[in-house]
Order: structure tokens, then C-alpha cells, then sequence
């Protein structure tokens, strides 16, 4: 079964929207309560402070998951590193996607972008687990310098590939810089699905860019995973 990871400050207000919720019903979910320490406080000292307030929370968001179709269980890490820390409970639980949470409505529209060096078909495969057999409009969107065939075809490809399990599908092919035509692609779609090696993931994920997406589209990121073989081959190149 398809697994997302969702992760929260759970000790400082993070929440999920219910459009996010009822969008991961058909999969299952880990929800990730983390809280960041500083490097002079021991994760243990943190932890007998407020586990038990910590766990309450993630609790009842655990339970909304759960009520909502798929199967959900809880981690719960204090941490000096959220980064790693949600990288390494990501591995331990196998997980295909994580989320980035954002406000929403019910997801009627899903933009999935194959920009950069992404695996389509896994983007694709997640997609049809995630939509399943309900009405929701997917739009497949390529940005680039110019229009190329083989950027076409690969819209093509990932396009029949989605028809074929019955989900409504339009392609998009846009030029210019890739992210920022994501963005302005994003505004006008509930909740987004995107590779792992997107450009700009990194800082998307953890930096300041994830500001300026939650500001431009507010909506939800999905972030497929690479396969183990591909994260192993860029941890011997770093």
C-alpha cells in the first residue's frame, strides 16, 4: 500500500487541512510529530517536558487520518535536526511520498509536474493510488526554455498512462523558468504532486522557497520519492 508521510510541529500549531486529509484517504499515512530543540537541551530532557502535550496532539491528528479511510499511525521525535529527522523516519517506514501541508478545500484539481530528473512513471503510479476512482482533474505540466518534442512526450506518455486507469487529464506544456511557471501553475489547483529532484526541491522542502510557495499557492505538496537505488547513488557522489 502507498504511504505518505506527514510531518508537523506538533508543540507549535501545525495542522491539517480537511482537504488534505480527505486527499490521503486513499492511502496510507505516517504522521511525523517532531520538535525542534536547541543544541544545548538534550532530545531526552526536551521529551520528559512535552511528551505527554506532544502526544494528545498527535493523537487527534492521527485519528482524523484514520477516519478518513487509510490506515495511520503516529511517530514522535525531538530533535535537534528536523531534516534528517524526517529523512530518516521517511526510510524507516518505507514511505513513497512526503507531504508539505497546506490549506485547502476538497482537491478537485491536481497539478503534477514533470520538471527535472523525476521518475514519471513512479510520479504517475503514486497519482493513480492517490486519485483512485474519484473526480478529480489532473493537469500534467512540463516547463521549459522552449517547446521540444521530447518534453511533449513525455506529457504524452505520463497523460496516457493516467487515461488509462480512468483519470481525467489535461497536459500543459509551459516555457520559462520552470519554477516559477510551477508556481503560477499551482495557483490555480488545490494541491500539488511533485518529484523528488524537482529543481529547487531542497530549498522548496526546507527552505525559504517553501515560503514563497505557501504565499503564491497555499494549497498542499505531495513529493514522490526516489527509489532506495537512486537516493544510494547520490549519497556516493556527495
Amino acid at each position: 500500500m502507498t504511504r505518505v508521510l506527514v510531518s508537523l510541529a506538533i508543540l507549535e500549531g501545525d495542522t491539517v487541512s480537511p482537504g488534505l486529509i480527505d486527499l490521503l484517504g486513499t492511502v496510507d499515512v505516517t504522521v511525523l510529530g517532531y520538535h525542534v530543540v536547541p543544541e544545548q537541551t538534550p532530545p531526552d530532557q526536551a521529551r520528559l517536558q512535552y511528551e505527554d502535550r506532544a502526544n494528545e496532539a498527535l493523537d487527534d491528528v492521527t485519528e482524523e487520518f484514520a477516519a478518513a479511510g487509510g490506515a495511520a499511525e503516529r511517530r514522535l521525535v525531538f530533535t535537534h535536526d528536523r531534516r534528517q529527522s524526517i529523512q530518516r523516519v521517511a526510510e524507516e517506514v518505507a514511505a513513497d511520498a512526503f507531504a508539505v501541508t497546506g490549506a485547502t478545500g476538497p482537491v478537485e484539481r491536481l497539478l503534477v509536474p514533470v520538471i527535472g530528473d523525476v521518475a514519471v512513471d513512479r510520479i504517475t503510479a503514486f497519482v493513480t493510488e492517490l486519485v483512485g476512482d474519484r473526480d478529480i482533474e489532473v493537469t500534467l505540466f512540463f516547463a521549459s526554455d522552449d517547446e521540444g518534442e521530447a518534453e511533449q512526450t513525455v506529457l504524452d506518455e505520463g497523460a496516457t498512462i493516467l487515461r488509462e486507469a480512468g483519470i481525467d487529464v489535461e497536459t500543459v506544456h509551459a516555457t520559462g523558468a520552470p519554477f516559477d511557471s510551477l508556481v503560477d501553475a499551482a495557483a490555480g489547483h488545490d494541491a500539488v504532486v511533485m518529484g523528488e529532484r524537482a529543481p529547487s526541491l531542497k530549498s522548496f522542502l526546507f527552505g525559504d522557497e517553501a515560503d514563497r510557495v505557501a504565499t503564491e499557492t497555499v494549497g498542499p505538496v505531495l513529493v514522490v520519492r526516489r527509489e532506495d537505488e537512486e537516493r544510494d547513488s547520490d549519497a556516493d557522489t556527495e
